[in-house]
């Protein structure tokens, strides 16, 4: 397999799971949402769905491009060894994206949903960090910049990517606080 299309090939990929992501969030949406479901004031929720499909395409250009490049001694370029390492991080990183996504179950949702009322989700991954699917999130999009010798996208679009997450984590902890404090007995 050429580097070109070994480019086109993990594009493919991505798009493919992001495509199967994309039915599965708006199936759990739209149940959540017909289950009374808040979505909270200031989710960056549409810079996150144009950042992270774009990030992918991006670093694809990028790696496209250096893949039509000539082979030039200093040059960086795509090794084996880098492009084995991102593929590994990728599948570590997509492995516990979906051990979260079954944690959550019909919660999950690209879109930040709160259902009053319901406890929150303390199984599988969330046992150990708080936001396992974004640090899955991360590790996807360095993965990928990884086997694309994306150089300059990759770290470009996750710091990019990055700012509008920390924002996201601002406003869902914000959101989980509120579900925490309506779900505790009253204490009076």
């Amino acid at each position: 397999m050429t580097a070109l299309q070994t480019v086109a090939f993990v594009i493919a990929m991505v798009l493919g799971f992001m495509l199967a992501e994309q039915r599965l969030s708006r199936a759990n949406e739209r149940r959540l949402r017909a289950a009374g479901a808040i979505e909270p004031a200031g989710d960056p929720w549409r810079a996150i769905a144009i950042l992270y499909p774009g990030a992918f395409l991006l670093m694809g250009v990028e790696g496209a491009w250096r893949a039509m490049q000539p082979v030039v001694a200093d040059a960086p370029h795509l090794a084996p060894s880098w492009a084995a390492s991102g593929l590994l991080l990728f599948v570590a990183s997509k492995a516990l994206k979906y051990w979260a996504i079954g944690a959550l179950g019909d919660r999950w949702s690209f879109r930040l949903l709160v259902e009053p009322g319901r406890p929150l989700v303390t199984s599988g991954p969330y046992r150990y960090v708080s936001h396992p699917n974004y640090i899955a999130v991360a590790g996807e999009l360095v993965g990928t910049a990884m086997m694309m010798a994306s150089f300059v996208a990759g770290p470009v679009m996750m710091g990019a990517f990055g700012v509008a997450l920390w924002s996201r984590v601002t406003v869902e902890e914000r959101a989980l606080r509120g579900a925490r404090s309506t779900n505790q007995p009253d204490a009076s």
